[in-house]
């Protein structure tokens, strides 16, 4: 006697708790990847004030042709 692989209940009450749990983590993972994302631009903005007159340098060596 082999039991089933994949277990789908009668009973389709038993989806509920799933489904709850599923849209908990998948609300907390968008409100987490929000939070990491403007973390990233605030984080960046801080760089390019920091660091702008050394990338404007950078910049302007890479855009002249070499003779």
């Amino acid at each position: 006697m082999m039991m089933p692989f994949l277990y789908f209940p009668e009973d389709k009450m038993e989806y509920i708790p799933a489904f709850i749990a599923l849209a908990i983590f998948m609300t907390l993972a968008v409100i987490a990847m929000y939070f990491m994302m403007k973390k990233s631009r605030k984080d960046e903005a801080d760089f390019k004030k920091k660091y702008n007159q050394q990338l404007e340098s950078a910049n302007s060596t890479t855009d002249k042709p070499n003779s």
